[in-house]
């Protein structure tokens, strides 16, 4: 969640002309990944939650696309860029572990 914030700091600096595109998309990647999240740990099962990581995840990789496109466009210079994106990698590093770990709790033998 503290990189969500970090997103929405990044992102007031956008130009207004995307606050209702770009501004918005990144916004709403940023906040699906703790929010998939924690709607997967509140499922009776470990295939749920597992697939609500993988919905996270996704939101992890379509955010990491959407950063290096406000990169290009010089919506993000090189130190947020820099600070970001590493970040973001372990987020991702984090959240496919623990998704192979619940699979691993779901179907111990494979």
């Amino acid at each position: 969640m503290l990189f969500v914030k970090k997103i929405y700091q990044v992102t007031s600096t956008f130009p207004n002309t995307e606050k209702y595109s770009l501004t918005s998309q990144i916004s709403r990647c940023a906040v699906s990944i703790p929010s998939n999240i924690a709607e997967g740990c509140s499922r009776n099962s470990q295939k749920d939650f597992s697939r609500f990581l993988q919905i996270s995840l996704g939101s992890a990789f379509e955010l990491e696309t959407q950063i290096e496109i406000a990169k290009e466009l010089n919506f993000v210079d090189q130190g947020q860029y820099d600070d970001l994106i590493p970040e973001l990698h372990v987020i991702q590093k984090r959240i496919q572990a623990l998704k192979k770990y619940v699979e691993t709790q779901t179907n111990p033998n494979g």
